[in-house]
């Protein structure tokens, strides 16, 4: 099969797709045609060297290292003990890695089925993001209906998907993103954007609660936007860190955290153990995936490249053009 493996790190160069052995399905496991993949942040970190994945499912010690993080296809192969899957299956999910590629092994209980509404191709763009946004508003950051969330970086994959979660469920959602962006996350609900640039977030944030604060803050920058989350929180609010985008160091003000009786999680879905991963994934499939036939949720995809233009797929991430997510067309 054909895959993106990475035998070096460093810029978009080292990309490079490459013939290797399919990888084989075992007991609890499915192998799957993957038609499509997206990117994440991750990817990128991965190919320079910072951000290593976990062994990759199906293949022999050592295994070769293919990034992708998400996946959407077909199932072609069933490990033995696999009951609720059959060939022919349409799915989509998490992975460790190896998505880059014709063809992956997952456990069968971290599948999903395609939305009636969305495409095959199309819903390698739902699993990553979503889960990602639905883990940390509401099942680690407690927002329910009548709350107000902060999204940081709102056009990004995971902001699309939180302001539509955010606002599925009855909340209110205020972001931030450049101003090339602000139209593109009001038209998704967002009920407040803000140009990071040129306008206080925090300020904005207050102003719109009537100076309480927001509820649940879903930031991927860090940096010093870690001491501003605290000063636009509510007393006794959450905020959920899922990336380090503005640096992972940064001096936090304990005397703001205190009188907020806050809580900050740091997060990640990829390190996660098995079970936690298939926990998340069939709470997210019973919650929010009737949402997507309703048409309340769907995909926000900027573009979509082959596979053999992997490494300018990934220059357009880093150049931070996109709003939504960018697709990666792998089988024909």
């Amino acid at each position: 099969m054909r895959a993106v493996v990475l035998n070096e790190y460093g810029d978009t160069d080292v990309l490079r797709v490459v013939d290797v052995t399919d990888p084989i399905a075992g007991p609890e496991e499915v192998l799957v045609e993957v038609m499509a993949t997206a990117l994440n942040r991750a990817d990128l970190l991965q190919r320079r060297g910072l951000y290593p994945s976990p062994p990759l499912a199906g293949f022999p010690v050592p295994a070769p290292e293919i990034p992708g993080m998400e996946f959407a296809g077909r199932v072609v192969a069933l490990g033995d003990r696999v009951s609720s899957l059959e060939v022919g299956d349409e799915v989509m999910g998490i992975v460790g890695g190896g998505a880059y590629a014709e063809r992956l092994v997952v456990h069968e209980r971290q599948t999903m089925p395609i939305p009636t509404t969305v495409s095959l191709r199309d819903a390698a763009a739902i699993p990553e993001v979503f889960i990602t946004a639905f883990d940390a508003l509401v099942v680690q950051g407690g927002l329910t209906s009548g709350r107000t969330a902060l999204v940081h970086a709102g056009a990004s994959g995971v902001g699309t998907a939180a302001i539509q979660i955010a606002k599925a469920i009855g909340a209110r959602v205020v972001v931030t993103a450049s101003a090339g962006k602000l139209a593109a996350c009001e038209a998704l609900g967002a009920d407040l954007a803000i140009d990071y640039a040129t306008a206080d977030f925090v300020e904005g944030a207050l102003g719109f609660t009537g100076g309480e604060g927001v509820d649940v803050v879903l930031d991927v920058i860090g940096g010093d936007y870690v001491n501003r989350n605290i000063s636009a929180l509510r007393v006794g609010g959450c905020i959920v860190q899922v990336g380090t985008m503005g640096g992972g160091r940064t001096d936090v003000n304990i005397g703001m955290l205190l009188p907020k009786r806050a809580t900050i999680i740091g997060t990640v879905l990829r390190s996660r153990p098995i079970e936690e991963k298939i926990a998340i994934t069939k709470r997210f499939a019973a919650e929010m995936l009737p949402l997507f036939d309703q048409g309340r949720l769907s995909p926000v995809i900027d573009s979509r490249f082959p596979l053999s233009a992997i490494a300018e797929a990934q220059a357009q991430m880093e150049s931070n053009a996109n709003t939504g997510k960018i697709l990666i067309d792998v089988c024909d």
